[in-house]
């Protein structure tokens, strides 16, 4: 919290300002916001939160199969430096097909042209095409159906 009081003396905490902040991270909560800041009157409060997220694999990942008597299938953080994947381009919300209930763009086993459409980007309100990069066929899909991306986190492998 940073108090900026006009007068510029040392300022201290007042009940009324505890009480503030209180409901300042209550709003926190509620919202799913990792940080809040308002000021009024000379009062300036900013309340944060760090959120730790823990990597996971979508429910339809497939490891690529190892050859008998090769090491364990790499690790996921291996998958960005494929050369077949195609990053995010965007921080946005991932989505298979152009509206709920319609045929994914894609699959798994899917080939691909230049420029077809793979799934689309919700940003802002806008619905960006995600197009392929290169003619292949579509070996994995990294991403579930409306979960939130990345700038550069992998969304699909093609071959």
């Amino acid at each position: 919290m940073a108090r900026q009081p006009d007068d510029k003396k040392t300022a201290k905490i007042t009940s009324d300002d505890s009480g503030l902040i209180r409901e300042l991270a209550l709003l926190l909560d509620e919202t799913s916001l990792t940080e809040i800041e308002i000021e009024r009157a000379g009062l300036r409060v900013r309340v944060a939160r760090n959120i730790s997220i823990a990597a996971s694999m979508p429910s339809h990942f497939q490891a690529p199969a190892a050859a008998p008597g090769a090491a364990a299938a790499a690790p996921v953080a291996d998958i960005a430096k494929h050369p077949g994947v195609v990053p995010s381009p965007m921080v946005g919300t991932a989505y298979w097909a152009s509206e709920p209930g319609a045929k994914p763009f894609i699959e798994v086993g899917t080939k691909v042209s230049v420029g077809q459409t793979l799934l689309i980007i919700e940003a802002m309100k806008t619905m960006n095409q995600i197009p392929s990069p290169r003619a292949g066929t579509v070996t994995q899909i990294l991403v579930e159906d409306g979960q939130p991306v990345e700038f550069g986190e992998p969304l699909v492998i093609i071959e």
